[in-house]
């Protein structure tokens, strides 16, 4: 693989300026959602959850966003409007009823094509993990044939080695230093969770995960009408919980599986937290709304590409309470 020279200098929080070969751009937004406008006047969105491996991304001239915001907002054309003798009511039908320019048309479908990928990648989270760590392997010393010695796969698989022996002593403290220096979580922390990690026992492990579900669900929907326009509308209240709970129960089964991927644990426990009503004190707060206990050889041995991530969560001991039309409430904590 070659390499390519690229730097990114943050300017203010969220944005950055990109210098690389090919010129100069400029980034802003958040892990799952970026704009990017380079020198050469292309804006880039790209969307999608870091790790999930599902995006989508689009290219448009600037010159056209920019023409189409003057239009919008300085009512370019609207004198011509007012010369012409159609009445305004028929006017808006004969403009609702006639189908777009072909130009407008495919920006239009990359909108709704970008939603999609969006809400698809909610669901999609447990898909993808980290690489399994056999230990007992690194515990006997032998480098693997297809890492090249003072390549950085060299340098990390040494520095995991150094844990090996604790590790396979079952030391709890290696535990917590090897999640320090691997960080596997750190996909899912930069998309807006945050996660806490815990274990007196060296054969299980409990993890905590922030949802932040007003963060992260749409509350939107984004289709295309039959003329090709564009149509925003609310996202009903079912739709809204559903892709919810298969948000949390996705992240919840990644969890899992990256924590078993990572250490010789047999268990691990996943609590999904968030700020909700607390109906008894009238006061938002952080509860519990899904703790699932789950078993390494289960767990594995599951169709990842093919589960629902909600039923799947139903195979293993939890606790989950959910409505369609109220989504989660809160549960107690799962206990070894």
């Amino acid at each position: 693989m070659g390499l390519n020279f690229r730097k990114s200098i943050t300017i203010l929080p969220g944005v950055r300026l990109n210098l690389s070969k090919g010129g100069v751009s400029a980034s802003f937004g958040k892990k799952g959602l970026r704009q990017t406008i380079s020198s050469t006047g292309r804006a880039t969105t790209s969307i999608g959850i870091p790790g999930t491996g599902v995006y989508y991304t689009k290219s448009a001239s600037m010159k056209k966003v920019a023409g189409k915001i003057q239009d919008k907002f300085t009512g370019k054309g609207k004198d011509k409007d007012k010369k012409e003798a159609v009445p305004a009511a028929a006017a808006a039908a004969a403009t609702a009823a006639a189908p777009v320019a072909a130009e407008d048309l495919e920006e239009n479908k990359a909108q709704v094509a970008e939603y999609e990928a969006y809400v698809e990648s909610l669901k999609s989270v447990h898909k993808q993990s980290d690489g399994q760590i056999d230990w007992e392997v690194l515990n006997k010393g032998e480098v693997p044939t297809n890492i090249v010695k003072g390549s950085e796969e060299y340098k990390e698989w040494i520095s995991l080695q150094e844990f090996s022996q604790r590790v396979m002593d079952g030391d709890i403290d290696s535990y917590f230093e090897i999640i320090d220096e691997v960080k596997p979580f750190d996909d899912l922390l930069e998309f807006g969770s945050n996660f806490q990690v815990g274990t007196d026992r060296a054969d299980h492990l409990e993890v905590e995960f922030a949802v932040k579900s007003e963060e992260i669900i749409p509350v939107k929907t984004l289709s295309l009408t039959a003329t090709g326009k564009l149509s925003e509308k609310d996202i009903g209240k079912t739709a809204y919980y559903d892709l919810m709970q298969d948000y949390v129960c996705s992240t919840v089964i990644r969890v899992a599986r990256d924590a078993f991927a990572l250490l010789p644990v047999d268990t691990v426990i996943v609590h999904a937290v968030d700020k909700v009503l607390n109906t008894a004190t009238g006061y938002e707060e952080e509860l519990t709304l899904v703790s699932v206990k789950f078993d390494r050889a289960k767990l594995m041995s599951l169709n990842m590409s093919m589960i629902d991530p909600s039923d799947a969560i139903g195979g293993f001991e939890n606790h989950m309470k959910f409505k369609k039309t109220a989504g989660f409430d809160p549960v107690e904590r799962i206990s070894i």
